[in-house]
Order: structure tokens, then sequence, then C-alpha cells
């Protein structure tokens, strides 16, 4: 609600409230109808943010700036940690800027979600046992989860 003056400085406030946007995919809120021009960010922590904007061209202009600075910030993740047992962990999503030039990234990440894809249709077409509860089924729905966000 307060106007943003570049020359004041954060404070402890703002920070707590900054939002990260690495690894953060901004798109319409096409699934929401109680306000016009919404916007959705989802972001590496699997929070969703809604935001609405003055106009539709407003709104795309957010979408387009926000997607365009996760980008920069959005270095290839770490490979998830391995332990001893089956468990699913998510990889890690460090929040720094990219080493890659505009074209590495965009086959990157269309090399990611080639991988994350068939990840997903394989990972579905082993269900757990309908049998099984606990552990087992929270894992496989983490995981299923995950790979969809993803």
């Amino acid at each position: 609600q307060d106007e943003y003056k570049p020359e004041k400085a954060l404070s402890e406030e703002d920070l707590k409230n900054a939002v990260s946007v690495h690894h953060a995919l901004a798109s319409k809120a096409t699934d929401y109808e109680k306000k016009p021009n919404v916007l959705k960010l989802k972001t590496a922590d699997w929070r969703v943010l809604l935001f609405q904007a003055q106009s539709q061209e407003e709104m795309q202009t957010w979408i387009n700036k926000i997607n365009c600075v996760a980008a920069v910030f959005s270095a290839p993740p770490f490979p998830a940690a391995i332990g001893s047992q089956k468990k699913f962990s998510r990889p890690l999503l460090p929040a720094t800027t990219t080493k890659l030039t505009q074209d590495e990234q965009l086959k990157s990440h269309e090399a990611k979600l080639k991988q994350i894809s068939t990840e997903l249709a394989e990972h579905r077409s082993y269900p757990p046992d309908k049998k099984l509860k606990g552990k087992e089924v929270d894992d496989y729905k983490l995981k299923d989860h995950y790979l969809e966000f993803e």
C-alpha cells in the first residue's frame, strides 16, 4: 500500500515478507474467477500467491517480468540427496544466478521437461499396492505431486 521509495532502506519487515522467485512460475490464474486480471505465482517451495493487476496488459507484463527474473535466478537444480532409505527427496533448488546462456538454459529446461514427463509417466505406471498404507503411499503421493508440479 505504501509507495516504493528507492532511497529508503529495506526494513526487517520488508525482508521478512519478501518472496523469492528462483525456480518460480507466474501465470494467469485461470482457476480463479472472483476478480479480474489475477496472476498466480507458484514458488520453489510450492507456495501459491495470487496478485491482481489493474488491467490485462499489466497482468501480462508482470507475468513476463517475473518469469524473466525467475529464469535468470534459476540455476539448474542439484541432484536430490541420497540416503540408505528408498524415500523420495526433492532436488535442491539453488537461489543463484544461472551461468547458462539463454539458449543453453532453454535447452536445459526442454531436457528437464522431457526427463520429468518420462519420470512422471513411469512413476504413475507403478502405483503402490492398494493394500499398502502409511509411508509408502505418502512417499508415492509426494513424488507424484512433485513431478506434476515440475
